[in-house]
């Protein structure tokens, strides 16, 4: 399948079509398209998880490429998980845009060299709000950017994310400053005692108060982003409504993340200003 042009893009899709997503917009290759494409663009789709990839000796006449969400676990040793995996870093080698949603991002981490696994505080289904790091990284495709909120709302569906530890001399210290300013100690650790198990030369871009690692880049040519950027509110509705079906997830959890979702809004326009200039760039 394909939308013929000049710059040439390619969706890795590694997760199978929904009854939805089908009957409403033809699939999820019509849904990124929608989102990152531009007029004047040829857009491929492989359906990974299929086992379709496409060929070596091709991957030099594309300008980008994006991986999808999945229902497969990252971290897994399938066959089609292994393939994409020696892909990703074929790709890296090359310097060739990718951009990883989702099982996307946390795959691309996989393959670099970082680590991924069940996230410690459980699903993160819904509407969250991404924070911005204060001193971003000098990547062009921010730079490209007229201005960036520090703050922006995004569809989240996980319950995977990139690993972490809890660096002991950083606690240490931590607990010797909160001594210092008179405070009686600790109190346990946050975010500053914990060490994102990320690619070697990757950097965070953004993190929230569930996920510390909602953004990476390596460059200007890797991006990881944990949230979905090109889901819409019905199919978040529809996702939950088929987790709760097949007891993934409680009816309670299920209602909360509905309910919040049905109240506000994601920065959809935000996010794709940002995928795309990612993409686009030079």
């Amino acid at each position: 399948m394909r939308v013929e042009g000049e710059k040439r893009y390619a969706l890795l899709l590694a997760a199978k079509d929904s009854d939805y997503v089908k009957k409403v917009y033809g699939g999820y290759f019509n849904v990124f398209v929608e989102a990152f494409g531009e007029e004047g663009e040829r857009w491929d789709l492989f359906r990974v998880v299929e086992g379709e990839f496409p060929e070596i000796n091709d991957l030099q006449n594309y300008h980008g490429f994006v991986i999808s969400g999945s229902p497969f676990d990252a971290y897994g040793n399938d066959l089609w998980i292994l393939r994409l995996c020696f892909l990703l870093q074929t790709l890296d080698a090359m310097e060739k845009k990718v951009l990883g949603i989702c099982f996307g991002h946390q795959v691309l981490c996989r393959a670099l060299g970082g680590k991924v696994g069940r996230a410690y505080s459980g699903w993160d289904i819904g509407l969250r709000k991404v924070k911005m790091v204060e001193d971003l990284p000098a990547c062009s495709f921010l730079d490209g950017l007229k201005e960036i909120p520090p703050c922006l709302s995004i569809i989240e569906c996980h319950q995977d994310e990139v690993r972490s530890f809890v660096s002991q001399f950083l606690l240490l210290y931590v607990c010797m400053q909160a001594r210092r300013g008179g405070g009686g100690g600790c109190g346990g650790y946050d975010q500053s005692t914990r060490v994102w198990e990320i690619p070697l030369g990757a950097e965070v871009i953004a993190f929230s108060e569930k996920t510390g690692v909602e953004m990476f880049a390596i460059g200007d040519h890797i991006l990881g982003i944990q949230g979905h950027p090109e889901y819409t509110k019905d199919i978040m509705y529809n996702l939950i409504d088929r987790l709760l079906k097949n007891n993934s997830i409680e009816r309670r959890f299920a209602e909360d993340a509905k309910l919040i979702l049905a109240v506000a809004e994601p920065d959809r326009k935000s996010w794709e200003r940002i995928c795309r200039s990612f993409l686009k760039g030079t």
